[in-house]
């Protein structure tokens, strides 16, 4: 599965189109064209000089005519260039390497050839840096065999290392912005449905990575089941804007419904910036949650008390609004959307709003724990810029909720995966053969991998 636990995710997980991706549905045209004059070549047994090659620019003085180029073993290696990246991915494209790998007999069936690959490769997880110079560069797995039997999986291969290793590299990126404080993933509303497992996966191993390297960090937020399938994660969430209209504008009757009616286990999150009155409306909920525990307890039902416990107020205020609480700071600046100001102001009321409760002895003292221990939840057009000017004006921000930024893919967060030939195999032995401004990296975390246990 990653470097954490040092197993990899096999195809009962990805469940992969394999009938299709062995006749080159995924893959760019031009693979497929190859795939089919190496094959022609080795039915044929046309060798290199059957299209006049007697030498090669880069073999001077070797004769290279009888090559048998249709089977021609190659070394190819898939790297990034990104700066830093958190690489995922990984398993995913073995699994396509095992159940891709091949080539058709006479009557059409595929004959699976992946025995005869040597494959090796990092684990998701791992992380790789590039110092700007192409011809110096991290592989993530290298592949040698017959390149006719696994070049119509590129495409794909580079499809998956390179969307994973992106989002978890963001994602990280993120984290680190945070400064461990914990991340909402809340992305799967940007993009197709279909990648929410692979995306989730990424973000978890995001996740793991910060923890490792800084000895500590915050445990996983998902908001869809399908983000946890590849690793067991489950959704959870907030109540949406949608729940409180059905309640038809009551954003404390649907978090107390959301209360009693959803499991315990789950956080209760109030979204409070329906009516663009946050402290208001925080303050609202706190009070009906509070009111409600406090019954409860007082009747002996701790455990039913708890379903009471309010976790945390989310502030989403829409960047063309600027909350009733943030008076302007002049005709340039409006202080639109969820800002410093907004959170200090929610956050003081709430470590406040209890003294005007007029409540006396251990209830109070009850009403100041419970208002104190509510977290604030910050979301919309939250990126590392934004979460990194949070943090250095220390703005009491508990946790961020943030989508579309993780799904990034500018010049900064590029993390696009290029897969290279490097050497090629010319009488028994192997020798360089890369484009020039590339050549072969080198990479201590590539492991062997046993495409037979995938």
């Amino acid at each position: 599965m990653s470097i954490f636990n040092g197993s990899r995710l096999t195809n009962e997980t990805f469940k992969l189109d394999i009938e299709r991706m062995r006749r080159g549905w995924y893959s760019d045209k031009y693979f497929e064209a190859i795939t089919a004059i190496l094959a022609e070549m080795a039915r044929r047994q046309l060798c290199f000089g059957s299209f006049g090659g007697e030498t090669s620019p880069r073999l001077p003085g070797v004769d290279v005519s009888e090559i048998d180029t249709g089977n021609v073993e190659v070394e190819m290696q898939f790297f990034t260039r990104r700066d830093f990246a958190v690489i995922a991915g990984v398993d995913k494209a073995l699994a396509m390497l095992r159940y891709g790998t091949g080539e058709p007999d006479e009557q059409g069936r595929f004959i699976p050839t992946w025995q005869h690959l040597r494959v090796e490769a990092v684990h998701d997880g791992a992380t790789t840096t590039f110092d700007g110079d192409a011809r110096d560069v991290q592989p993530a797995i290298k592949v040698r065999g017959r390149y006719g039997d696994f070049a119509l999986l590129e495409t794909p291969m580079l499809g998956v290392l390179t969307r994973a290793s992106r989002i978890a590299t963001n994602v990280y990126e993120v984290l680190r912005a945070a400064r461990g404080k914990p991340v909402l993933f809340f992305p799967a509303r940007f993009d197709a449905h279909e990648v929410q497992a692979a995306d989730g996966y990424a973000y978890d191993i995001a996740v793991k990575r910060f923890a490792l390297d800084f000895r500590d960090g915050p445990p996983p937020y998902i908001s869809t089941d399908a983000q946890g399938d590849w690793w067991g994660g489950a959704g959870g969430g907030t109540v949406a804007h949608a729940a409180i209209s059905a309640f038809l504008g009551d954003t404390a009757a649907a978090t107390l419904a959301f209360a009693a009616l959803v499991p315990a286990e789950v956080p209760r999150i109030a979204l409070v910036d329906f009516h663009n009155t946050s402290v208001e409306t925080s303050l609202e909920v706190a009070r009906a949650m509070f009111d409600r525990w406090w019954a409860l307890r007082q009747q002996g039902q701790t455990e039913e008390a708890e379903r009471y416990r309010l976790f945390a107020v989310r502030l989403d205020t829409s960047g063309n609004l600027r909350d009733t609480s943030v008076p302007p700071l002049g005709e340039k600046r409006l202080d639109n959307g969820v800002n410093p100001r907004l959170v200090w102001n929610v956050r003081q009321a709430l470590d406040e709003s209890w003294r005007d409760w007029a409540y006396a002895g251990p209830r109070a003292q009850a009403a100041s724990e419970f208002c104190r221990s509510i977290k604030v939840v910050v979301s919309g057009g939250f990126d590392p810029a934004k979460i990194r000017w949070f943090e250095e004006l220390m703005v009491p921000v508990d946790i961020y909720g943030v989508g579309s930024s993780l799904l990034s893919n500018s010049a900064e967060t590029n993390t696009d995966f290029t897969a290279d030939i490097v050497r090629v195999k010319v009488h028994g032995q192997w020798v360089p053969m890369a484009k020039v401004g590339r050549r072969a990296g080198e990479n201590p975390d590539l492991e062997p991998v046993d495409l037979g246990a995938l």
